[in-house]
């Protein structure tokens, strides 16, 4: 059975998560952290995403961003997910996949989502 084509429409924020595969870790000192958030800021910039908040845990992450056009961000996310694991498996002299299958993504109807999601402190 085909995926469901994911829905990504222009202006309407999506709260993304992308775990590490087998629940591993996807960041192993704070230069990775760094190197995630630059090609993310960069990434976001080429691809027309405003990125509104993010949360990077040792194991997955979690974004909420709004993509200004059709598409932005799965090839986003694409984008990101490639360079970054390039990084981290030449960094670590290591080899295959560091994330779990494909990032999650629901997109984001009220402030209520966004105040249980993105609790402020």
């Amino acid at each position: 059975m085909p995926r469901q084509p994911r829905i990504d429409l222009p202006g309407i924020a999506q709260h993304i998560v992308q775990r590490g595969n087998d629940r591993q870790p996807c960041f192993f000192n704070p230069a990775d952290y760094e190197r995630y958030l630059q090609d993310l800021r960069e990434l976001c910039l080429q691809h027309q995403c405003r990125l509104h908040a993010w949360v990077l845990m040792t194991n997955h992450v979690h974004l909420l961003l709004t993509p200004q056009c059709s598409g932005a961000t799965s090839v986003l996310m694409q984008c990101l997910g490639r360079r970054y694991v390039r990084y981290i498996n030449d960094r670590y002299f290591r080899t295959g996949t560091l994330w779990e299958g494909r990032y999650k993504a629901c997109l984001v109807g009220d402030d209520d989502y966004l105040l249980v999601s993105f609790p402020v402190k």
